[in-house]
């Protein structure tokens, strides 16, 4: 029986696990580099929410404000004061990284409730962390569109998209 060398075996490895773990935009590691990003600072990154344009509905966005390449999850972490839990990924979905470049957005669209449900809690605020390592920033229901309070019953999130209009999309898609 023939056995690999364990420099081919270790090389083989690293790249299978590169090519299993690495998605979305820009997920690509440049040309004859095998380094992943590590997970952006917080500091390095601006956090905004504003109202989703429909009922119950939210965008959220991440910018990359530092000068170097980073990942953050690709499910944002979205919670709302006083329930226990956070949104959930639709599609369902794992961590994973999500590679911002320098300058770069990610957009999510989150529903808080359906548009007709008069079930669920209402709450002043909802929190988004662009990765689970973070605290996050929190925002008024004034802020996400929602004056009189936030609805919150099997609240949803997409995961980060290029664009304000592919989140959206991805949003009404799922929850057809």
């Amino acid at each position: 029986m023939m056995r690999p060398s364990s420099a081919l075996t270790a090389a083989l490895t690293a790249t299978a696990a590169s090519v299993l773990t690495v998605t979305g935009a820009a997920a690509t590691p440049a040309a004859g580099t095998s380094a992943r990003p590590s997970v952006c600072q917080e500091q390095s990154l601006s956090v905004s929410a504003s109202s989703g344009g429909q009922r119950n509905t939210a965008r959220i966005a991440v910018t990359n404000r530092g000068g170097i390449t980073c990942v953050v999850d690709r499910v944002p972490t979205v919670t709302f004061r006083g329930l226990d839990g956070s949104a959930e990924a639709v599609p369902p979905a794992t961590s994973g990284p999500y590679v911002l470049s320098p300058g770069e957005r990610g957009y999510a669209a989150v529903r808080t409730a359906t548009p007709g449900a008069t079930e669920g809690h209402v709450v002043r605020s909802l929190s988004v962390a662009a990765d689970p390592s973070h605290h996050g920033v929190t925002f008024g229901a004034a802020t996400v569109g929602m004056g009189r309070g936030i609805q919150v019953w099997e609240p949803v999130t997409t995961l980060w998209h290029t664009s304000r209009a592919a989140a959206d999309r991805a949003l009404a898609d799922a929850t057809r």
